[in-house]
């Protein structure tokens, strides 16, 4: 839901023609009184009797009058703040990302600015720009080594999402590469939706399957059977990588350790899931595939655009009920005249 700026509009404008009484009012009550009843030969014996305020403060309770008179028709206006409020339902795209989450994935072969950095730190950061800009897609994730595990399920609270994002490390789970088991646990997941335009599932992994129960190919079929597309990345550079190791003392060391990937096999497995299939080396092509998938799969968003109001009339009405009020107590007590 985004609300827009706010508005002042007037639901009853016909109630300004009450201020065309106010010239009328002053005509009525601001001119001078009649003839004078007592006549006197000078002024010199009134000044004795006191000084002429009274005068002047009727003039001033005639002007709360008209304010006063001024702020009910205001009121009856009814002055309101108007919203326009555009509620953007989901756009019927689910998303399940699957990440390797293997000890492989510490390969520091990636970089963050100018840093060197591992694996998935670098997928961590672009899975979540990746997030950002699909404000309205339904997004999960599932972490895989040696067996998957739940992440985030399918939620548009991206931020809840994204914390969650944050917490994965390696190590949570047995090592292994359990390609199979995370595609098929994707798309239990991913579920039968009848809202949902398109469901994807994209596998990011560094090595081979050497895990679980369930081939590559058998789960990718099954995806494509139940209407998903299945994405395939295949990360990092291609034979030995630094991994960082500690020695007996506790001391962090880097080792080149020879990390393989079938790569024929996560090609096949976005052929028969009619994805696509693709190689990061490095951060910004991982950055490019996520940018090519998001403009593949844009969806258009159906919005629904609405007016709220919020009623402003009690605050000119309060003030000319006080105004007019004002001006009555003063005329029975300290404005009080004789006729």
């Amino acid at each position: 839901m985004t609300p827009g700026a706010g508005l002042l509009v007037w639901d009853t404008p016909w109630a300004f023609a009450l201020l065309g009484f106010i010239p009328i009012f002053i005509w009525r009550f601001g001119r001078p009184g009649g003839a004078p009843a007592i006549r006197f030969s000078g002024v010199s014996i009134l000044k004795s009797l006191g000084t002429p305020v009274k005068e002047r403060w009727g003039r001033v309770r005639l002007g709360l009058l008209l304010l006063g008179w001024t702020a009910m028709a205001l009121a009856m206006a009814r002055p309101q703040l108007a919203k326009d409020v555009e509620v953007i339902k989901a756009s019927g795209v689910d998303i399940l990302i699957a990440l390797d989450v293997s000890r492989s994935m510490l390969a520091e072969d990636f970089t963050i600015g100018s840093q060197r950095a591992t694996r998935i730190e670098a997928v961590k950061q672009i899975t979540e720009e990746f997030i950002e800009g699909r404000h309205n897609d339904r997004i999960g994730i599932i972490a895989f080594a040696g067996r998957p595990y739940l992440v985030s399920p399918l939620t548009l609270n991206h931020d809840w999402l994204k914390q969650n994002l944050k917490r994965i490390k390696i190590g949570m789970v047995e090592d292994g590469t359990a390609i199979g088991s995370a595609l098929a646990s994707a798309s239990r997941r991913l579920g039968d939706n009848p809202e949902a335009h398109t469901r994807l599932i994209v596998l990011l992994t560094d090595g081979d399957n050497n895990a679980g129960q369930i081939s590559p190919n058998t789960a990718a079929e099954a995806a494509h059977a139940l209407g998903m597309k299945v994405y395939t990345i295949c990360a990092g550079s291609r034979g030995y990588a630094p991994i960082p190791v500690r020695d007996m003392f506790g001391n962090t060391t880097y080792q080149q350790v020879l990390v393989t990937v079938d790569e024929a096999q996560v090609r096949k497995v976005a052929e028969i899931g009619g994805g696509k299939f693709y190689r990061a080396t490095d951060s910004e092509s991982l950055r490019n595939i996520f940018s090519e998938i998001d403009q593949l799969e844009k969806v258009p968003v159906e919005a629904q655009r609405s007016r709220s109001f919020r009623e402003l009339f009690f605050w000119p009405l309060g003030f000319g009920v006080a105004l007019t009020a004002f001006s009555l107590l003063w005329s029975l007590s300290l404005g009080r005249r004789l006729p």
